[in-house]
């Protein structure tokens, strides 16, 4: 942008903001009509009686200081008033009474106040373009963007949005593994945005829940549209996540729409995150239906559950035991988080049984019932004797006969 003494092209300097700066034409008339007027405030003492007239299209300007006319040696503001034989220099029809606009042209402010405008325009510019991209962001937080490395650094990676608007993402907001050149696309969440020294900060985050929130929401649709919810979601960046899905409407199965047909689309979240092992699981308000599914792929025996604490000692087989804890011991940890319970694995020795999965018993109970019972979290013999026969009736809505068939059934199993 070039301000010159004599001229002030408007028309380029528009056309810099319009391309670079996204200001709307509305937005930028109003920005170059108050520098001016601050301009001619300093100048006249007042701007009450002067038009400015910016027509952003054409790059142009105007600038109107209306007058009256009153006798000579009767003038007493300058500003507002103007000698009779002033006024018949520009027009000679003039009379006394009458007002006078007259323009006042570029030429007519000082190489201070040219310099003054420049300066003006363009830091009000800027500091109009921040604050709109700072609210603009601001709104954003939580949400998923696209963006282009402009640098990769070890301590950061500057980005640039589809705006050219610069974000940041911290390498402790990176998943290990993660490896960017200049040029890339880098999908992220926004995990903060402030003000710094008049400057907007976006930072972003690949490592948040968040991020893995809104991938499943940009994959499934049912979650997009409400049908299936996402009650609770922890992660081991680049490790292990685990995801807690519930669904109000029995025709939908939450787990098997977040994985998708062959996993079609937990695989492209699974390529997103550096190959992260995920685990989706039904929720449940059933505390200890609940921990032993978050200890998933671990099958549990029993579950102590001790609600005062927020612990719960879990009972498993010896060679179930290295699965809940996993590598790292992050599926045990990540279970807790996702369960909000102190989790500890006892290895249950002194049994002489084993559990039975239901599928053993489809030559005596109908395949159709053990298909009901699988629907609510229930794949094996001792995951049904666990729930009371209130809980049985109420979220299968089989009738009270066929639960106690069933019951004495599974029972029958364990008994000497």
């Amino acid at each position: 942008m070039y301000f010159a003494m004599e001229s002030l092209n408007l028309v380029d300097t528009f056309s810099e903001f319009k391309e670079f700066k996204n200001i709307e034409t509305e937005t930028l008339m109003q920005i170059v009509e108050e520098v001016f007027r601050g301009v001619l405030v300093k100048k006249f003492g007042s701007d009450e009686n002067i038009d400015v007239i910016v027509n952003v299209d054409k790059g142009d300007f105007e600038i109107w200081r209306n007058r009256r006319i009153v006798e000579d040696g009767q003038v007493e503001d300058p500003n507002t008033q103007v000698a009779y034989s002033e006024a018949i220099k520009i027009e000679p029809d003039f009379e006394v009474g009458e007002d006078l606009s007259e323009e006042i042209k570029l030429k007519d402010f000082g190489r201070r106040d040219i310099l003054a405008i420049r300066q003006n325009l363009v830091g009000k510019v800027q500091e109009y373009e921040r604050a709109s991209i700072y609210a603009k962001y601001k709104e954003r937080i939580g949400e998923i963007v696209v963006c282009e490395v402009y640098q990769a650094w070890k301590k950061e990676v500057l980005l640039l949005d589809e705006e050219g608007v610069e974000v940041v993402l911290p390498k402790s907001e990176q998943i290990p593994g993660d490896f960017f050149r200049k040029g890339d696309t880098v999908k992220a969440v926004v995990l903060k945005v402030e003000m710094r020294n008049g400057i907007p900060n976006i930072v972003l985050s690949r490592v948040s829940p968040v991020f893995l929130e809104k991938l499943f929401e940009q994959e499934v649709p049912e979650i997009y549209d409400g049908l299936i919810t996402i009650r609770n979601v922890v992660r081991q960046p680049g490790e292990r996540a685990k995801m807690a899905v519930e669904s109000y409407d029995d025709r939908i199965d939450p787990v098997g729409s977040c994985v998708g047909v062959k996993g079609s689309r937990i695989h492209s979240i699974i390529r997103e995150l550096k190959n992260e092992n995920i685990d989706v699981i039904n929720y449940t308000p059933n505390t200890e239906l609940y921990i032993m599914r978050a200890l998933s792929p671990a099958k549990v025996l029993s579950v102590n559950i001790d609600e005062k604490n927020k612990k719960a000692d879990v009972f498993m087989s010896p060679d179930q035991v290295s699965l809940a804890i996993g590598k790292g011991g992050y599926n045990i940890k990540l279970a807790g988080k996702l369960t909000g319970y102190e989790i500890e694995v006892y290895r249950d020795s002194d049994i002489d049984y084993e559990d039975v999965d239901l599928d053993e018993f489809k030559d005596e109970i109908d395949e159709w019932i053990i298909e009901t019972l699988k629907s609510i979290g229930c794949d094996t013999a001792k995951s049904v004797l666990r729930l009371s026969r209130e809980e049985l009736e109420d979220r299968t809505d089989l009738e009270e006969e066929t639960i106690n068939q069933v019951l004495e059934t599974l029972k029958a199993e364990f008994e000497d």
